[in-house]
């Protein structure tokens, strides 16, 4: 154990550079301490590690030094073959490039322990793509990712839900995030970099790479932003809520058939059940339109109390059932299969 740790020092310090004691006992989770006590024993096996004091000191190799003791573990050398996501490096325009990365790889690693990495490929499958969609078509994609890695600026033509639809912005890609099967690119306007936004990748219709870069914001952490992003976007979906009244079965049921927010509001708004089994909780909707649609899902086991345009809405629809079900007696209608006239 203590020698795996030496080693990610050592690899830490030949990566990065420059890293504090503080900086190095968080990244290898021991105490500040430990990590003194670690440089002694790198410097006794004579490892160049000098450290420098002061406030912007730190510990650090001696220019020039590199270690060769990058060797594998059988789980590492896995886990790398299984971090190749096919799919979506193609699409990123680097499929080439990770075959030959991987062929590398394998070309490094002792006879059984390629073996071992190899039947990773074999035996595990990462499909990003939620069911039932079409793959997005994303022509511009790689032409975006490189434009993020080199820094350039871009001029895309892009369709937005609301008027004027189609639009042309000048923007700073930041990054590509892939969610759920679908691309996007977070990227601020040209003048304005420290408010980043985010582009469907598959509503970019056109797209030139300019030759004019950009600085890059300072802190900017792409994953932060993608997290707070999102939990900004799933909040202000859902801006209206339905009171209803559903079964027990039916609440424990939503979390398979209804978005996440939807099942997760019902369940934290849901009340006592009645010695029938019936509760009353608050589910969160986007629209009326919208809570008619994801309701309706539950049948006869949900009653919609409020708003009263959507309980309205659901005794509209249960008549039109009806008609088409009971018929006007009231009993089973016949299907009707009579062709219209031409």
């Amino acid at each position: 154990m203590r020698a795996s740790r030496l080693l990610s020092l050592l690899l830490l310090l030949q990566t990065r550079g420059r890293m504090t004691a503080q900086e190095l006992s968080a990244e290898l989770e021991v105490s500040v301490r430990t990590i003194y006590r670690d440089v002694e024993s790198l410097n006794g096996a004579g490892v160049p590690v000098y450290a420098d004091r002061g406030p912007a000191g730190g510990y650090q190799l001696l220019d020039g030094y590199r270690t060769r003791l990058t060797g594998l573990t059988v789980d590492e050398a896995e886990t790398l073959f299984l971090s190749g996501v096919p799919g979506p490096v193609a699409e990123l325009g680097l499929g080439a490039v990770l075959t030959a990365a991987e062929l590398k790889l394998r070309a490094s690693l002792p006879p059984e322990l390629g073996a071992r990495a190899g039947r990773i490929r074999e035996r595990f499958h990462l499909d990003a793509p939620g069911w039932f969609r079409r793959d997005e078509q994303t022509p511009h994609l790689s032409a975006l990712a490189g434009a993020v890695w080199d820094e350039k600026l871009v001029q895309a033509r892009y369709l937005r839900w609301k008027a004027p639809r189609e639009v042309t912005r000048t923007l700073a890609p930041l990054g590509v995030v892939l969610k759920a099967g679908r691309w996007y690119l977070v990227a601020a306007a040209a003048d304005d970099l420290d408010k980043p936004l985010t582009y469907r990748v598959g509503n970019v219709l056109g797209l030139d790479v300019l030759d004019e870069g950009f600085s890059r914001p300072a802190g900017f952490d792409l994953g932060e932003f993608w997290r707070a992003w999102a939990k900004r976007y799933e909040e202000s979906v859902y801006v209206d809520q339905a009171e209803v009244r559903m079964t027990t079965a039916a609440l424990a049921r939503m979390p398979h058939v209804f978005p996440p927010a939807m099942s997760r509001g019902a369940a934290s708004n849901a009340g006592p059940p009645d010695e029938s089994g019936w509760l009353r909780t608050t589910v969160p909707i986007e629209s009326v339109k919208h809570g008619l649609l994801e309701l309706l899902k539950l049948g006869d086991e949900v009653e919609v109390l409020g708003p009263p345009e959507l309980r309205e809405r659901f005794a509209e629809t249960t008549r039109g059932l009806c008609r088409i079900y009971l018929g006007p007696a009231g009993g089973p209608a016949r299907p009707n299969h009579r062709r219209s006239e031409r």
